[in-house]
């Protein structure tokens, strides 16, 4: 019987440390009643063994009435709100069974120490952080050592020392002396630390003991690892340390803690908690955090930043260590935008996989919690990769959102904009009037759907081939960004693109007048800057289009785009000897650009092809004249052409080195050597042309670009069949190259070609109706073949359309949001 008793004893223990370790506080209860006088039947026994057996019992009930208080009262928690006992009757007889186990004080000390740190507890949810304090100080918290400890003991460890950094945070305000506030903070840190290390700990082991029991089915287990939720204090603990640093400042610190944590290998409990640390890291990193104070997460900080690193809180007594993932094969970023990408793509799956999609009343918390966490994560990635002008990759991850969207105007607007970015135009309509179809619910968001909307019809009209669409287009465009502009007359960005529309249908008055209005709202915005600059070109006030160039060109002095505009208008203005000065000015901005790419690190294969430099320093744009001649709308045979040129120059590339740096950094130095090659032609220096031609080359020997100022080259050395052969070979490679056609054009004319010569000015006529060049030039073929009013009619419609003509279409401006 003896033995029978002892065994049941020990069974019963062990459903005690188990309860407590797993957080069942139902079971826990029913437990701690047993081992008090009035469940256990009366026998024979020292009345210090029934005293102590009674105490024990009643640590285990209080811990248990602890506990369920709060749960009930987690918001309060939050809040920071004190709880009273007056108004929780399970706080107060929590409070009552621990007071009357230490005054007297007949506890094992082991059992004692778990009284004090539960207490503890309690007197910190009260509000008496300084009781807390002197409790766990009582305790000896600081020398208590995890080794061989209960799972249990890790969890009230870990309480302990993240509630006593939160009460000394809360005690600061009563200390004087400046050395003795530091020194209380480091021991916030110290215990928030201590805490998170030991917190990761309890959680790996306590998965593993769940995950075993559930395995075994052992008889009484009724929850498996799945179903544990992280309490306060836990998730206090894991992010007390990294939110402390990051609120003082010390974004390398914060960094550290936040990569430590997610370096730990991962529970069913912390998944959730490390969506968000990965979304807050990213966060950290894209804002707080230049690329050139990057450090990779296997590297050291740079060495400016060691110093204030070197010093480590955690306690030399936790002998126990959180399990890491193995860095053998890891992918490491390269920079601050890469590793931002990586952790959010991360969050973005993790937010997918526990959307609560359903609509239920019951639901509905849920369901606000899961989209406010997954709208955070989209937001951050439209920031991510707009930056490098991944839009194609974004509206994939915006559509995966659209299952637990309804109704939510944000996420549909956003997935409208990358729609039309991508060049995905009728997707990109059918969102934003979607969007629009909300109607009130949309509240001040409404306009930018408008806009939205006004933009997708703006790139359809330059897409379009048939002028009667054009013009429908064009007429859409139109109203809906007035409609914009009624509902947010104080959006200067909604102003901008409406006097852009206005300028591509060539009502240049109008647009002036209403850029005017957008640049009172926004002074120093370059984009309406650039194309006040145009407007004035248009009308043919050069000196004026040049100050405001030069204005805009000091405020951003890296932007290529503005520099490119320069380069024309001094060569019409002033001449090509003084347009070669900004041409040899951007031949020492690429290289300025390149080397900071280059210093920044030798860096391997990146997860984008695009730059990681701020959209408006120039590397973002689309280049007059250039990989997409007349348009700076994203057209699919643009797009086709670039990624056909890009793969046969690979082929054909002489060297067995690979250019390092972002491609479009690239295609930028091709584009200042050819237009350098174009002015040199105009000075009939064609030696000189013929060299810059030969560098362009040397970096993409198939660019259509190049194959066409060759054969502007050969031409003027009068190789018509030379030049007709590789005007051909560009118009392969680009389709819908304008400029191609129409110098085409005018060389088969001259070789005695002409239906030929005007069938493919026609044809860039119909892809752009407003080219004065394409009009002159059939006219000139139409007269050489004795059709003269037909020529008269083109003779004149090319005067009308140069009247109002910039000196590089209006299209290089981005109509993006």
């Amino acid at each position: 019987m003896a033995a029978k008793g002892s065994h049941s004893h020990v069974k019963l223990e062990g459903e005690i440390e188990r309860c407590r370790a797993e957080g069942h506080w139902e079971q826990l209860q029913h437990l701690a009643r047993q081992l008090l006088p009035s469940a256990r039947p009366p026998r024979k026994a020292a009345a210090g063994g029934a005293q102590d057996a009674e105490d024990y019992g009643s640590m285990l009930l209080a811990e248990a009435l602890l506990e369920k208080c709060l749960k009930e009262n987690f918001a309060k928690l939050k809040d920071s709100i004190p709880l009273t006992e007056k108004n929780d009757p399970k706080l107060s007889d929590a409070k009552r069974y621990l007071t009357n186990i230490l005054s007297r004080g007949k506890l094992r000390p082991k059992y004692m120490t778990e009284a004090m740190l539960i207490l503890g507890k309690l007197h910190y949810v009260e509000g008496s952080y300084r009781d807390a304090i002197s409790m766990y100080a009582r305790a000896g918290i600081d020398d208590i050592s995890t080794k061989g400890e209960p799972l249990y003991m890790l969890r009230l460890v870990t309480e302990a020392f993240v509630i006593k950094g939160l009460s000394l945070e809360r005690s600061t305000n009563s200390i004087a002396s400046r050395a003795r506030l530091c020194e209380r903070e480091e021991e916030v840190m110290t215990c928030f630390e201590t805490a998170c290390v030991i917190a990761q700990v309890y959680l790996q082991e306590l998965e593993k003991t769940l995950s075993n029991t559930h395995s075994r089915s052992i008889k009484g287990s009724n929850m498996t690892y799945s179903e544990f939720e992280l309490s306060y204090f836990l998730e206090a603990a894991l992010q007390s340390a990294y939110v402390t640093h990051l609120k003082k400042g010390n974004i390398v610190k914060g960094m550290r803690s936040l990569r430590e944590i997610l370096r730990t290998v991962e529970t069913k409990a912390t998944q959730t908690f490390k969506m968000t640390a990965a979304r807050q890291l990213a966060q950290v990193l894209l804002h707080s955090l230049s690329e050139d104070c990057y450090w990779s997460p296997l590297s050291d900080p740079l060495p400016e930043f060691m110093n204030k690193e070197d010093q480590s809180y955690v306690s030399n007594l936790l002998c126990r260590r959180p399990e890491l993932y193995t860095e053998e094969n890891a992918y490491c970023p390269q920079d601050n935008v890469e590793e931002a990408l990586l952790l959010l793509l991360i969050s973005e799956s993790m937010a997918n996989r526990d959307a609560v999609i359903s609509r239920a009343p019951d639901q509905q918390v849920d369901r606000a919690v899961s989209l406010r966490d997954a709208s955070a994560v989209y937001d951050l990635l439209s920031i991510t990769l707009g930056r490098r002008g991944q839009y194609v990759m974004l509206s994939e991850c915006l559509e995966r959102a659209m299952k637990f969207a309804f109704d939510e105007f944000h996420l549909w607007y956003q997935l409208a904009l990358s729609m039309v970015a991508c060049g995905k135009l009728e997707e990109g309509e059918y969102f934003a009037k979607m969007v629009i179809d909300l109607g009130e619910d949309a509240g001040e968001f409404l306009a930018k759907g408008y806009l939205a909307l006004g933009l997708t019809y703006s790139l359809q009209a330059t897409d379009a081939t048939l002028k009667g669409t054009q013009d429908e287009l064009n007429k859409k465009a139109l109203q809906t960004l007035e409609r914009a502009r009624d509902l947010a007359p104080e959006d200067h960005q909604i102003i901008l693109y409406l006097s852009l529309q206005l300028a591509l249908v060539r009502q240049i008055s109008d647009a002036i007048e209403h850029l005017q209005e957008a640049l009172q709202l926004c002074k120093d915005d370059m984009n309406s800057l650039h194309l006040l600059a145009l407007l004035f070109s248009a009308q043919k006030h050069y000196q004026h289009a040049l100050d405001v160039i030069n204005m805009a060109a000091v405020e951003y002095p890296e932007s290529f785009s503005l520099l490119f505009t320069k380069l024309k208008l001094e060569w019409i203005h002033k001449g090509p000897e003084e347009a070669l000065v900004t041409c040899r000015h951007m031949l020492q901005m690429w290289q300025m650009v390149y080397n900071v790419q280059q210093s920044r690190s030798e860096k391997g294969s990146s997860v984008t092809e695009t730059p990681a430099i701020k959209k408006h320093n120039g590397l973002h744009l689309t280049l007059p004249d250039a990989h997409d001649t007349d348009s700076g709308s994203q057209r699919a045979s643009s797009l086709a052409a670039s990624r056909l040129e890009q793969a046969m120059s690979e082929i054909t590339m002489q060297s067995s080195t690979m250019k390092q740096g972002p491609m479009q950094l690239w295609t930028t130095l091709e584009q200042i050597w050819l237009q350098a090659a174009e002015l040199f032609m105009e000075q009939q220096h064609l030696k000189e042309a013929g060299f810059c031609i030969q560098e362009a080359a040397s970096l993409f020997p198939t660019s259509h670009a190049v194959l066409y100022t060759r054969g502007r080259l050969a031409e003027m050395k009068g190789n018509l069949e030379e030049a007709r052969q590789l005007y051909d070979e560009a118009l392969t490679v680009n389709p819908a190259g304008v400029e191609i056609m129409h110098s085409l054009g005018l060389v088969l004319s001259r070789l005695g070609r002409r239906d030929l010569a005007q069938k493919v000015l026609r044809d860039a006529i119909r892809i752009q109706t407003t080219s004065h060049k394409s009009w002159n030039n059939l006219g000139e073929v139409l007269q050489a073949q004795g059709q003269n009013e037909a020529a008269i009619e083109c003779f004149l419609t090319a005067l009308d359309l140069e009247s109002s003509s910039p000196v590089v279409p209006f299209t290089v401006i981005p109509r993006e949001l």
